[in-house]
């Protein structure tokens, strides 16, 4: 494992104990909009939980798992895409330390969550359904909001404070193993703080006994008979926060770099062999007399790059020539013995900056009015250089100078309504403009291969600068019933504008569609300029009961959505460059356009915990979650993709002194709901048992566990379709019908020392 944060480590283990002082948290009353989450309805990922949940997972997506209505797609071990009551990725607004980001990728490989690793994560907040104005926008299905740990300060009259902390992990199945350090050194008013996290894994073996294909070929590469192919990943990320505090005013400026050498994907054609993000995050926070104020600009470079991994990647003598030369067969119709190319490079760079302003304003009878505006300005080029055999000889530019730039403002009241009743209501306006360059295929020639020349041709007669003027309007009420009942309900519009895949990407050439893929699902895509923003129009509510103390509550919360102008998916037909069969075909990968419909969503998530007994071998408690989701597509009558069939989630927690643990037991229903249209797999049902222990001393946590006690063999219901083995260039050049094989068991420990 490449790092250097071992000698840091040591570094600052050698300092004295006279170098530590106390240290003074930033005050909640400098964060603007504190008061949203007391009638949003917003779910918090509990701090105590945290540091059991990272031990288990290098994957920050993942820590969201006990949240009510969160499920997550399959894709790299350290990128799985949350999906909120069954919409997911760029559906969700999802800010990091304030940020909105922007997976810059094809097949969506470098989300925003896999820029934090999860041991910098100091808070995790959900809103899901019905989302405040202040919170919300260019989104339909919810927020997820991020913090890294706030900046900290000596108190008064200590001088200096100087902490940190070490960390380390394995887990057996796939051999993962990776470590972080963090450390800070603050006086009254100054503060500067560092965190990186590195974590790598081999390729994971799935439950039971999972037997993958292996493409034909000299030489091919064989994996181990449970060998799940292109799951292993390496990842380090760092992270420098610096901050002065004068009274009640505060700057704060926030330094993020990812160096990813590569992280291979199950489910999709291509692998990510290079990702690198810089951001940069300038803060300043400030309390008034009339309230609070905060101002924010960032700015952010992501360069990343795609190729063939190891899984994916042959040795064929016979083709290359005496066998000393690693290459991929790409086979056309036509073509069916295949030719001989090192690989096919694809390249992505993007850089995003914005800029934020919001105020809490004060007003009489506890009301609060906050007000804000925000500016984003996002870039995108997406190219794939020459690479022989037929790859060229010119670049295909899948998105050329790609525009998506974004204004905002909103204002947003919330109060009191006499002794038991709370209200909140808000309105927001953007304007989203969208653009790009003109279109070229990797060659120009009429007789290039597929579509290209026509396709692109086309695409840049057609004029490409499209604007939206969309608005949202958020509406909740919460009534406290009693002490032990609240009740809270509301609704909702929210509108999102496609993003620049949806709306740019422009060959149906079937090799070019299937590396346009966010989901995962083996199949190619093609994108449609006129597509229209999604309109959500959602309506929830939720009863809570408790316990006046909390120590045991309950909580039912039913949703209905119905989405006007829908993004899903149909058949390209033989008109549009696809061949007749992409119509009809059933058992195979196809070629999709993306296309407004309408579609609805309903569901409920239940939730509760509760103590069941004290003893003298010490204290045990309940905790539970029941998820489900229903998606209609209401033009076609199909189900929606990727719906995340009827789950539960059971926990036993045992606490007896400085031990905690807990057995875990996970059931999921099969999924027999599909989208046709995509072909989309069915999986069988399962349960899983997972152990889970933790001891603290002083300074010092130990977490170990096992996942999938009993090594079942399963299917991810949301990790789309297999393709991590074999020739991936065509789009039937893998077999169709398997879907992503889970985990089997693993074995993992944690150990982690303050200081």
């Amino acid at each position: 494992m490449k790092t250097k944060l071992l000698p840091i480590a040591l570094a600052l283990a050698a300092l004295p104990p006279a170098a530590f002082g106390q240290e003074t948290p930033l005050s909640p009353v400098l964060v603007p909009g504190a008061r949203v989450a007391d009638v949003a309805g917003s779910a918090r990922v509990d701090a105590a939980a945290l540091p059991a949940l990272r031990a288990a997972t290098s994957d920050t997506a993942a820590l969201l798992r006990d949240i009510p209505g969160v499920s997550l797609y399959g894709a790299g071990g350290v990128s799985s895409l949350p999906a909120i009551h069954g919409m997911a990725d760029d559906r969700l607004r999802i800010k990091i330390d304030g940020m909105d980001l922007t997976a810059s990728c094809p097949n969506h490989m470098n989300p925003p969550l896999s820029y934090v690793d999860p041991s910098n994560v100091g808070a995790l907040k959900v809103y899901a359904g019905i989302v405040p104005v202040s919170v919300g926008g260019d989104s339909i299905g919810g927020s997820i909001v991020v913090e890294t740990p706030t900046p900290v300060f000596a108190a008064p009259g200590q001088g200096r404070l100087l902490k940190g902390e070490l960390g380390a992990f394995y887990r057996s199945n796939g051999d993962a193993k990776g470590g972080n350090v963090a450390a800070t050194f603050a006086t009254e008013s100054f503060s500067i703080s560092y965190a990186g996290a590195v974590a790598e894994s081999d390729n994971y073996e799935a439950g039971g006994k999972f037997k993958a294909f292996t493409a034909t070929g000299n030489g091919a590469r064989t994996l181990s008979r449970d060998e799940v192919g292109s799951t292993a990943y390496e990842t380090r990320n760092h992270a420098l926060n610096l901050a002065l505090r004068g009274g009640n005013h505060l700057v704060e400026l926030k330094l993020g770099y990812q160096d990813l050498p590569y992280q291979l994907y199950p489910n999709q054609r291509m692998d990510m062999l290079d990702n690198e993000q810089k951001r940069i995050n300038l803060r300043y926070l400030g309390q008034f007399g009339w309230g609070a104020f905060e101002a924010r600009a960032y700015r952010e470079t992501v360069r990343h790059h795609m190729d063939f991994g190891a899984d994916k990647r042959f040795w064929y003598g016979s083709l290359s020539g005496g066998g000393s030369t690693p290459c991929t067969p790409i086979r056309y119709a036509g073509d069916p013995a295949g030719t001989c190319a090192t690989g096919m490079p694809m390249d992505t760079d993007s850089d995003t900056t914005g800029v934020t302003v919001k105020a809490s304003i004060d007003l009489a009878r506890q009301d609060q009015l906050r007000l804000g505006a925000e500016l984003q300005r996002y870039h995108l080029d997406d190219w794939w250089p020459a690479s022989g055999g037929g790859m060229g000889p010119g670049t295909f530019w899948n998105i050329k100078n790609g525009e998506r730039d974004r204004q905002a403002a909103f204002a947003e009241w919330e109060g009191r309504l006499g002794s038991q009743w709370t209200a909140l209501a808000g309105v927001r306006y953007e304007r989203v403009e969208t653009d790009a360059g003109n279109a070229r295929g990797y060659s120009t020639a009429a007789m290039a291969m597929g579509n290209q020349v026509v396709d692109a041709s086309a695409f840049n007669a057609r004029g490409h600068r499209r604007t939206d003027n969309n608005v949202d309007l958020t509406a909740l009420a919460r009534y406290a019933a009693d002490g032990n009942t609240d009740i809270e309900f509301g609704l909702a519009r929210k509108v999102r504008s496609p993003n620049l895949y949806e709306r740019y990407t422009w060959s149906t050439w079937p090799m070019a569609a299937v590396m346009n893929n966010f989901v995962g699902d083996g199949n190619g895509y093609v994108g449609d300029i006129g597509l229209k923003p999604e309109k959500a129009n959602t309506v929830s509510a939720t009863v809570d009961w408790h316990a006046a103390d909390r120590a045991w509550e309950f909580k039912a919360t039913p949703y209905y959505s119905h989405v006007e102008d829908y993004i899903d998916a149909v058949r390209c037909p033989a008109g549009a460059g696809c061949t007749p069969a992409n119509a009809t075909t059933v058992n195979q990968f196809v070629v999709l356009k993306y296309a407004n419909q309408s579609a609805r969503l309903y569901g409920i998530d239940l939730s509760g915990r509760m103590p069941l007994a004290k003893t003298g071998f010490g204290d045990f408690g309940l905790r539970g979650l029941i998820n489900y989701t229903n998606g209609k597509n209401r033009d076609t009558g199909d189900d929606l993709y990727n719906i995340m069939p009827l789950n539960a989630r059971l926990t036993l927690s045992h606490a007896l002194g400085s031990w905690s643990n807990a057995v875990e037991l996970v059931g999921v229903k099969a999924k027999h709901k599909v989208s046709d249209v995509r072909n989309e797999l069915e999986t069988p049902g399962y349960s899983l048992v997972n152990l889970r222990a933790s001891y603290s001393w002083k300074q010092l946590r130990v977490d170990f566990g096992i996942e999938n006690l009993f090594d079942k063999r399963y299917y991810l219901p949301l990790g789309g379709a297999y393709v991590g083995q074999g020739t991936t260039m065509g789009i039937n050049a893998v077999p169709w019908g398997i879907a992503v094989p889970g985990m089997g068991r693993s074995f993992y420990t944690g150990l982690n020392v303050k200081f």
